[in-house]
């Protein structure tokens, strides 16, 4: 039986490569006659750059750049001479600070427009960005900052960007700004415009650590922030499926950079060639952290399961858990959607032992199919 594994990581537990050698561990271990073709998979989100830096035949360079609170750090993301892959989360990601010490309304996207410099700087002609995961809802404010552009206040006070200072913006400077020379796509499920009940405040905002009596006056003062940026550079950022992306980042990006937005796990599947072995393959096996209604939304088991059913293979979901809503996943056509959590324990402990309870896993599916395979 020839298996293709193509998973999504386990945040917090394993990359998506050590998803996939596990998974194989517990198939070859169930039966060594098996075949396994392991394809590291990522949606756009924490870990893109990785899994798009062998496709590309890159490396992972380090660049100097800040996180959502200005501290000075070191990010990474894949480059191969042409083309940069980056994660915003690698410098402004939400898993980068402890939860009890978030604090959206002064974070800002700052470092992500300094890692775009430094890939025009190496001499990227081609950049793509995974918007996933960032802790950050100042509508690319500090993106615009990085390039030049100053925001100033009614009394002519230079502006730090921030959601609070979305409010406060009289007048943008755009004389320093030079708009990049340089093709980008951004690498993004999420379909939200900037504003609204299904904007980036209201969706995503409370996992950020916006409370939810905050939502109304934050999503005006975007509204504002929105109506400045189009008064200066004569482009509605709000029109845009995916604006809402990265609190406000795919809105800066679409609009003002004229970038082309892809779903993150289709681009990668073009680029991977995942569909030649899935062509002659007997089973597909996908994975994630959690399985849930969201999983529906572009995620990795969704896009892969879409590709199998292009070609009528079977494919099974292998995940950390199980929340509200995996039912709905079915419909998409997978015939198994299982769990590693195989008896009650705690999170950390669901973390400690999630390798061996994949492998653990994909023993047990394996030796199921072979069994009904008899």
């Amino acid at each position: 039986m020839k298996v293709v594994i193509a998973s999504d990581s386990y945040k917090g537990c394993m990359t998506s490569s050590q998803a996939c050698d596990r998974i194989e561990a517990g198939i070859l271990h169930a039966n060594p006659a098996h075949t396994c073709v392991k394809y590291p998979m990522a949606d756009g989100g924490e870990g893109t750059a990785a899994v798009f830096c062998d496709v590309i035949h890159g490396k992972m360079v380090t660049c100097q750049t800040v996180d959502a609170y200005g501290k000075s750090i070191h990010a990474h993301y894949a480059y191969n001479g042409s083309i940069a892959v980056m994660d915003v989360a690698s410098c402004i990601g939400l898993n980068m600070t402890p939860k009890e010490k978030r604090n959206p309304m002064v974070a800002s996207s700052y470092g992500v427009g300094l890692m775009i410099k430094d890939a025009i700087h190496r001499g990227a002609k081609k950049l793509v960005i995974g918007l996933g995961g960032s802790g950050t809802n100042d509508g690319g404010m500090g993106i615009l900052r990085a390039f030049g552009v100053k925001f100033y206040d009614k009394k002519r006070k230079e502006l730090e960007p921030g959601i609070y200072s979305l409010k406060k913006i009289a007048f943008m400077d755009k004389r320093q700004f030079k708009k990049p020379s340089i093709e980008i796509i951004v690498a993004c499920d999420v379909k939200n415009h900037l504003l609204g009940p299904e904007g980036a405040t209201y969706i995503f905002g409370a996992q950020k650590g916006i409370f939810t009596n905050q939502m109304k006056d934050i999503d005006h003062w975007m509204a504002l922030y929105r109506d400045k940026v189009q008064q200066t550079f004569h482009v509605d950022m709000d029109v845009y499926e995916g604006s809402g992306a990265a609190g406000g980042i795919g809105g800066v990006l679409l609009g003002v950079f004229h970038a082309r937005q892809q779903a993150g796990i289709s681009l990668l599947m073009e680029t991977n060639h995942m569909a030649k072995d899935i062509q002659d393959c007997d089973l597909v096996i996908t994975g994630e952290g959690q399985t849930d209604a969201q999983t529906m939304y572009g995620k990795v088991p969704y896009g892969v399961c879409e590709l199998a059913n292009q070609y009528g293979k079977p494919v099974i979901c292998l995940s950390g858990a199980l929340g509200k809503g995996y039912q709905d996943v079915y419909q998409t056509g997978m015939i198994g959607i299982f769990s590693t959590a195989d008896r009650a324990m705690s999170f950390h402990q669901a973390l400690a032992q999630g390798p061996e309870k994949l492998e653990a896993l994909a023993y047990s599916i394996t030796k199921l199919i072979d069994g009904l395979r008899k």
